[in-house]
């Protein structure tokens, strides 16, 4: 969209659900704002009178995450089309701006008339696994829909049909009633089909869908429906699943739905803002010093290289290379040319052969700057790289550290891909990869504290030395851009990991050292799956009284499960307080009498009043002895005997507050493994339904780490923290409590950790019943209203541990267009 002149862009256009005659249409303008301009809608020679609503807020912006720029407000126009519409051959949208009339959408009347639907819905995903088959969508009811699953001959398959609240759905049919607006989630066993039929049947009416069920024509299919996720259901309503499948065959993206070449093309600085930037002067304009250990280097590696740094649009830079390639060095007459073509680039000529760290030390030592730059000696920078690093030193003077997003580029220079789009400082991530890496810029004063470089860690000689950084200030910067450029070696660490095992063996090792530092003595550091990805385990010191809280209301047999899996824990010092809510079956209470006060490990106390999600925990709460508060669902069942010991050991640690786990559904996929503001609407569980048997981007799903928030169907607080917050708002009665919870533990200034070896299956709210009745829909909309004005500054400026370049309608990390 072109943001120079401001232009009306059509994002939407239906009739009105009840009212066939009435005709819709909805749209941004690049400015956000109307301002002068005039929209025009046409049948034939007649133009017809347009009724206008405008939308504002953090809503919009949440609705339009996925644009290049922020988006804060939607326009939408209705009118009532002539009677006798067939008569006429087009319709038409016009818009008049300064500039002139241009034309924003013609149709057709005829294939207009064919778009009229008595029924709206979409199909979102096919997946499987463990020999089922899921498929999940929504739709609105014209009438008693009935959902069932045809096979081969029209053979009905027995399935499991779910249903549950949308509330974009809601949000984009404003007109429909809120308790006919319904996604589904249908279960059956896989079959030997290659596809099946999903079928909504409605009075006399059929719609039938032909889905694929063998695991290669899903994995196809998904791709196809992924390419135009990015915008939603906004796609599906204006062309159908059909159409977006004929026409997304033609055009398949990667994986993340964006074509990485394409967004960095779009996304990088092009040559007007470039100069834009070589003209611009700060009021501090600190040198950088970028340090560079040479070896060998391929000279058109090298050049390249020099290139990217004298095209930096920020000048006041010195270029340090050390050269350890020994006396008879193959690049000692580039160095010379190089050396004498700028007075800004200084080279050590070293006599013997270095190792990485004495080498790149030796490139310290020759540096004059205020800051330190690290880089390869194989690789490129974008020429806004040191740019952009002044640009957050003048804006935030307390910052001490840069790091900021980086890609891999193919050894001839003409492919990006593998882009790394980074949280913001994460201290727990940080203690489980060096997610830094490039570009990495630091005070000088802080190198001169924490030393250079270690040769012990060589390998890992990064990760020990940002680590060190790490202890001495926390006043670290994420910059959200690609500013860096990995050259991929095919003997590289991150193409072929076992050909350096030395190097992941030193960076276990750079843990330790830094846990060892900062006086974190019972730790144990291995090596995970994913090499370069670490596990942290505490060896717990003393065993404090955990209290385990557990709401319940009838469904004994997922309670008997959850108390089963707590006795299978090698943590015994707990207790177990069950709040009873208005459970009305008999063999309930019978079951509570037989296990009440059992081994003076179980007591169960009762709730009278009404089901309050955040009230119940807080009375269990007042019921509990324990230092720390294992707040778990009734429909959890722990998986590792080791969970209770996971949990603890980071909450036991003075800077964390809570503590969640990994949780699966009970096919296994993911269903927790974090949690981002923002994410999905009000927040939202990151690599929901993602298969257990994958990592998750750059690993996230096995990586402990910290986020703004996890889910209370299992998370450990420590007590005094709770306390201190005054535990679940009660005003939260079933949505967000958790999230809100987190958030105020977060203002305390502790931290939530996600730790992914604590894990269980979650069976996912089976004793509440589903909440897509009218007094259940204006509460979460009430609570909804609450959690976004009590929020508001994290969900308008986006949660620091998701990046701003991955879209927030989608939860598996892909890339907002």
């Amino acid at each position: 969209m072109n943001r120079e002149e401001n232009r009306f862009e059509l994002i939407e256009s239906r009739f009105h659900l009840n009212d066939k005659g009435v005709y819709i249409f909805k749209g941004i303008y690049s400015k956000n704002k109307m301002e002068e301009n005039k929209l025009v809608l046409s049948v034939g020679e007649e133009n017809i009178p347009l009724d206008m609503e405008i939308k504002e807020g953090a809503e919009v912006r949440r609705m339009y995450g996925w644009y290049p720029y922020p988006i804060d407000t939607e326009y939408s126009f209705s009118c009532r089309l002539p009677k006798k519409l067939e008569l006429s051959k087009k319709l038409k949208i016009f818009e008049y701006t300064k500039s002139g009339k241009r034309e924003v959408y013609s149709i057709s009347v005829k294939k207009l008339l064919k778009s009229r639907k008595d029924m709206y819905y979409a199909i979102e995903s096919v997946g499987g696994s463990k020999g089922k088959v899921e498929i999940t969508g929504w739709f609105i009811d014209a009438g008693d829909v009935e959902i069932c699953i045809l096979g081969k001959d029209n053979r009905k398959i027995e399935s499991s049909i779910k249903y549950g609240y949308r509330r974009d759905v809601i949000e984009a049919f404003p007109e429909a009633d809120p308790e006919k607006v319904k996604g589904f989630k249908a279960v059956f066993k896989r079959v030997d089909d290659r596809t099946v039929k999903l079928c909504f049947n409605y009075g006399d009416n059929t719609i039938k869908e032909v889905l694929p069920v063998h695991p290669s024509k899903i994995r196809k299919f998904n791709k196809i429906i992924s390419s135009y996720l990015k915008k939603g259901y906004v796609y599906y309503k204006r062309y159908g699943i059909k159409l977006t499948i004929d026409r997304s065959k033609e055009k398949l993206f990667d994986r993340s739905g964006v074509n990485y070449e394409r967004w960095l093309k779009k996304h990088l600085p092009n040559d007007q803002i470039l100069k834009k930037q070589s003209k611009r002067r700060f009021g501090k304009e600190p040198k950088i010093s970028i340090v560079i250990p040479l070896y060998k280097t391929p000279e058109n590696y090298l050049r390249e290289l020099v290139d990217s740094i004298k095209a930096q649009t920020y000048s006041n830079w010195e270029l340090c290379l050390s050269d350890g390639s020994g006396k008879k060095s193959p690049i000692l007459k580039l160095l010379k040319d190089l050396e004498s073509s700028d007075a800004r680039i200084k080279v050590v000529y070293n006599n013997e052969q270095l190792q990485i760290s004495e080498n790149t030390n030796r490139a310290i030592e020759s540096a004059t700057g205020d800051y330190i730059g690290f880089a390869d000696h194989d690789d490129l920078l974008t020429p806004n790289a040191l740019y952009e690093c002044v640009r957050v030193l003048n804006k935030h003077p307390g910052i001490r550290a840069i790091y900021s997003d980086e890609d891999k580029v193919s050894m001839d220079g003409r492919k990006h891909f593998q882009p790394h789009f980074k949280p913001d400082f994460n201290k727990d991530l940080l203690n489980s990869t060096n997610y830094f890496c490039h570009l990495f810029v630091v005070e000088k004063a802080i190198v001169d504290k924490v030393g250079a470089l270690n040769s012990e860690f060589d390998g890992a000689q990064d990760y020990d030395f940002v680590l060190r950084c790490s202890e001495e200030t926390e006043n670290i910067y994420h910059i959200p851009k690609i500013l860096y450029h990995w050259r991929a070696h095919e003997d590289s660490t991150a193409e072929n990991p076992e050909s350096k095992m030395y190097a992941f063996e030193a960076g276990a090792r750079a843990i330790k050292a830094h846990y060892d530092r900062i006086g974190w003595e019972n730790t144990e550091v291995t090596q995970t799956e994913c090499l370069g990805v670490y596990r942290t385990y505490y060896t717990l010191k003393e065993e404090p009284l955990v209290s385990i809280i557990i709401p319940n209301k009838d469904h004994i047999d997922d309670l008997k499960k959850c108390l089963k899996s707590i006795e299978r824990c090698s943590y015994k010092n707990y207790e177990i307080i069950i709040v009873e809510n208005n459970s009305t079956e008999k063999e309930t209470f019978e079951y509570y009498d037989a296990i009440n006060g059992e081994g003076d490990k179980i007591k169960v106390i009762y709730w009278e009043d009404v089901f309050n999600y955040s009230a119940i925990n807080n009375y269990g709460v007042e019921h509990a002895k324990g230092d720390y508060l294992l707040f778990l669902n009734n429909d959890t069942e722990i998986l590792n005997e080791t969970c209770i010991e996971e949990l603890l050991g980071f909450c036991m640690r003075e800077d964390v507050g809570a503590v969640g786990a990994r949780l699966y559904f009970e096919d296994g996929t993911i269903q927790h493994a974090g949690v981002v503001v923002g994410l999905g609407g009000i927040a939202g569980h990151i690599f929901l339904n993602t298969p257990s048997d994958q990592v998750g981007y750059f690993a996230r799903i096995i990586t402990q780490q910290d986020y703004s928030a996890v889910t209370a169907a299992c998370i450990m607080v420590d007590k005094e923290v709770f306390e201190r917050i005054e535990g679940f708002d009660t005003n939260l009665q079933v949505a967000f409590n958790d999230i809100d919870l987190c958030l105020r533990i977060r203002e305390l200034g502790r931290l939530v950790v996600y730790n992914p070896y604590a894990e269980l299956y979650h069976y996912e709210s089976k004793s509440r019943g589903s909440d897509n009745t009218s007094d259940k829909i204006e509460r979460f909309n009430r609570e909804t209203a609450y959690f976004e004005n009590r929020w508001h500054d994290i969900l308008t400026s986006g949660d620091p541990y998701y990046n701003r370049n991955f879209a927030i309608d989608r939860f598996d990390c892909g890339l907002k267009g």
